[in-house]
């Protein structure tokens, strides 16, 4: 069984090998990471929507948040295999969470990547990736299959 082990860390190793090599080619190496989380949760405390949401969740849980963020991000950017959370689970019972405050979640994303990203490229690939992940949370959250059931209709 080890030639399957070492063909799966193989395979692993050259996942990891072409991200890290995708990322430097739009600028963002491993210091980036914690750049990007610390600024853009430093402005997620001070906005006037989401900072109250997120101070009710994490209020003297922050340095561990913002640890499992920069794992998370980590992990999407380089396949390192730093996170092994369950975003959906994480998300699920957060009071005053409404799928719109997402919007402006990805809109002060957007400012934060405008100031900081290294690049154009970089900018898009972080935007791109949190949308996907936005969407996700959002059917998954607060979906429901019923709302669109033709059977229904609207009255």
């Amino acid at each position: 069984m080890e030639p399957v082990a070492d063909d799966r860390q193989s395979h692993f190793q050259q996942i990891r090998t072409r991200a890290v090599s995708e990322m430097a080619d739009i600028g963002v190496d491993a210091e980036f990471i914690p750049v990007l989380v610390d600024t853009f949760y430093d402005r997620v405390r001070n906005h006037p929507q989401l900072g109250p949401v997120f101070e009710a969740r994490l209020a003297g849980q922050w340095p561990e948040h913002l640890a499992k963020m920069k794992r998370f991000w980590s992990a999407v950017a380089f396949k390192d295999g730093g996170y092994q959370g369950k975003p959906v689970m994480a998300h699920q019972g957060i009071a005053n969470l409404e799928a719109p405050l997402f919007k402006v979640w990805l809109g002060l994303f957007s400012e934060t990547l405008d100031d900081i990203a290294p690049s154009a490229e970089a900018k898009d690939w972080f935007m791109a990736t949190a949308e996907r992940i936005a969407k996700s949370l959002v059917l998954s959250l607060f979906y429901n299959p019923a709302d669109d059931d033709p059977a229904r209709g609207s009255a």
